[in-house]
Formats: C-alpha cells, structure tokens, sequence
C-alpha cells in the first residue's frame, strides 16, 4: 500500500514546533508509515535540528515534486519567512503570520491532492492576531480556507474520544451558540467520523450544559430542555446511537471505562479538560467535518521552554500517526513516485 504523504506544518517558530518536528522525524518508524514534508521555513528547522542534537539532514525544496522522503533527511518546502536569529518565546507579528502562510500552503496541497492530510504544530493566537490574521485558531482558519460550514473540534486521549459543539468563545457566548441544530451537526459528524474510522456503529454520549445536566429544572433554564434534547432526539429517529443529555462529571468516567465511544461536549473546557487530564502528552486535536485531513498536537506553543530542547515529541507523533490512520487509502502518487518508492 503506497504510504501517505502528510504535510506537517511547523506552527509558531517563536514555540516549540520546529523542535518538536525535529524529534518526531528522527524516527524511523514514521517514514515506514508515511511520506512526511514539513511546510515552514528551513533555516529555523536547521536551528531546531542543532536545538535538539538530532543527526538528520534538513533538506529545502520549492516544489513538493522535489522531496524525496527518506529517513535520515527532513524535506522542508521552504517558504523562507523568517529570521534565522528570530526570538524564542516572544509574541511576533512575523512569526504569527508566517504560521499562517505555512498552514495556508499546506491547505492549497491538500486540497490539490498532493499531500494526503495535514498535522499541524502549534500556533500562538496572539501572534496569528498581531501578523493580521484574526481567527480563533487553526480550525476556523481551515474552515474558512476550505469553504466548510459545518466541522468540529475532535480529541483524542486514550480511552477517550470528545468532540466540541463550541469551543473558542466565553462560557456565557457558548450557552447562547448552543441550539438544536448545532448539536444534530456535531452527533451527525462524530457518527459519521467514526463510521469512516471503522466503528459499525459508534455509541455516542451527549453532555448536558448544566450541573447534572439541569436535573429536571432544578439548574439552569431550561437549557437542556431547550438546545439538546431535541438534537438527539431527531439524531435517534434517523438511526444513530446516541444517548444524552447526561450529567458530565460522571460521563467522561464512564467514556474512559468504555461505555461510549465518543463523548459530545458542550463547550472548550468541557471537553478539554477530561483529555488534558487522561495525558497531554498523547492528546490529539482533530478537525471533522473538513474536505481535507487534519490533525494536530494538543498543546500550546510552549514559549516558556522553546529553544532548551526540551519539548515532548510525544503528542506530535501520535498526531502524525493518526493523519496516518484518516488519510485516504489511495494516497497520492506524485510524478516519479511510483509503487517502487513506497
């Protein structure tokens, strides 16, 4: 089976990303997976590479056609953006938009069906919004970039599956988001999603927004009666295996003990907080919903260590073996790249 080409973009440079790349592509079990290219700048991953003391070979290219995929060599398409002396852990308008431009070209690839999904290293938010580029996050820029509509934030941890109905607004802007129609979306999305993952019949678990998931009335507003219980409702009428509102501070442990096969969560730290716990170092964020592939550490840039080397790898290969797993089974086949080169 020809192995899947990911693009992984390298996120902040001013973070832990370059580093992080670095480690991950030192090992050799991921160039017998996959055809790994890093979108971002060479110069700053030749830093990353010294950073860390890894003995691999950075290797700029401008065309993707270029790469040659060995292990040992880091294919970087190169958009030269940066400094080479640009500051660790510092807030910039350069690197933030350059994050931008790396995840901007890796999405024209996928979507030109060159590479086969995207892994994505951290950005700062701060420094996207300094650079000129006022979204949320990754998500919303792909979305946009993408024409995409309806999609969701997935995690994964082990032995844990959430996928999110709101994620980067306030508490008080998420209760309002939350309407019947969104959550259908997000139920129908994790159904589908792990259909195409090869669970027959997903069991889908559905937070309630209020303590004990309202208890009847007796928290809240009617929030539970209101926004969700009509979403699954609708989504059992059409088949799909879903179960909620259920009171979220027992849900999550009945999830881990294998209960439910994905938990949908209401809002960011309903969901983020039960995957950050069960190990940030083996997090995933997951876009669903996307024409294209995308997956992505689940952590922050990491400006308080970038530079030291330091930086645990760990999230990123999981991220990397799980573009692995989403990809298309009928990976891309590049001129020259042919089944001898798989």
């Amino acid at each position: 089976m020809t192995r899947p080409i990911i693009g992984i973009t390298m996120g902040d440079a001013s973070g832990v990303g370059p580093e992080i790349i670095i480690k991950a592509l030192a090992k050799e079990e991921i160039y017998r997976q996959c055809r790994p290219i890093v979108i971002g700048d060479a110069k700053i991953l030749e830093r990353a590479r010294n950073i860390v003391g890894a003995s691999l070979a950075v290797r700029p290219i401008e065309e993707i056609e270029t790469a040659i995929f060995q292990w040992g060599t880091v294919d970087c398409l190169d958009l030269d953006l940066l400094p080479a002396d640009l500051p660790f852990g510092q807030v910039s308008a350069q690197a933030g938009d350059a994050a931008f431009r790396f995840l901007e070209r890796a999405i024209e690839l996928a979507k030109a069906e060159k590479i086969d999904a995207i892994c994505t290293a951290p950005l700062n938010k701060e420094a996207l919004h300094k650079g000129g580029h006022l979204y949320p996050g990754h998500t919303e820029i792909l979305a946009e970039l993408t024409d995409t509509q309806d999609y969701s934030m997935m995690l994964t941890a082990p032995k844990l599956r959430v996928i999110h109905v709101t994620t980067h607004v306030g508490i008080l802007d998420a209760v309002r988001m939350i309407n019947p129609e969104r959550v259908y979306k997000v139920i129908a999305l994790a159904d589908e999603t792990l259909k195409k993952a090869g669970i027959a019949s997903p069991r889908i678990a559905v937070c309630g927004i209020n303590p004990h998931a309202g208890e009847n009335g007796l928290f809240g507003y009617g929030e539970e009666e209101e926004k969700v219980i009509p979403a699954v409702l609708r989504a059992q009428q059409e088949g799909i295996e879903v179960v909620g509102p259920l009171p979220a501070d027992t849900l999550f442990y009945r999830a881990t003990r294998g209960d439910f096969d994905i938990v949908v969560a209401m809002y960011h730290d309903q969901g983020h907080a039960p995957v950050k716990v069960l190990g940030l170092e083996a997090g995933v964020n997951i876009t669903v919903g996307l024409p294209i592939i995308r997956t992505s550490v689940d952590h922050g840039t990491a400006f308080d260590i970038a530079g030291k080397g330091i930086a645990d790898e760990l999230s990123m290969l999981e991220a990397i073996r799980q573009a692995i797993e989403l990809a298309p089974k009928n990976a891309s086949t590049l001129p020259g790249w042919g089944s001898g080169c798989v």
